[in-house]
């Protein structure tokens, strides 16, 4: 039996609360406050304690999904972006920019917020872009 304690940050809300994800045999079993963090200092919400179940989750997708006459298919990486893009672009073109809104998850990371807005404003030329922590 492998069991480890790993250090993260909750990725619920912007807070940035210490947690410890509890690995066993390298599969994610749960997730305790982390007691040392400056920020929460061993406190964590209903969402923080919860946490490893979205993770773990069986109804979380493990590859894209495609839409083909009304129906979902696997694709690969490629092909779900190219389809996506290909919808955006028709978008901007028939209605502008300001058509497309950007809504961000509190489950990604800072970073991955960060080219979120960036890509709303950079590529797609919107600034319709918003943050829900509340998921």
């Amino acid at each position: 039996m492998d069991y480890k304690i790993i250090p993260s940050v909750c990725s619920y809300c912007g807070t940035g609360c210490g947690v410890l994800f509890k690995v066993l045999n390298g599969r994610l079993v749960g997730t305790l406050p982390n007691k040392t963090h400056p920020v929460n200092q061993g406190k964590l919400c209903i969402k923080g304690w919860n946490l490893h179940e979205y993770i773990t989750s069986c109804l979380r997708l493990t590859s894209p999904l495609v839409k083909v006459k009304g129906r979902f298919h696997k694709a690969t990486w490629d092909e779900a972006i190219q389809v996506a893009a290909d919808h955006f672009t028709s978008i901007v073109d028939k209605y502008g920019p300001d058509s497309v809104g950007v809504l961000v998850s509190a489950k990604m990371t800072n970073e991955e917020n960060f080219l979120a807005q960036k890509f709303a404003r950079a590529v797609i030329g919107t600034n319709n872009v918003d943050h829900c922590a509340r998921l």
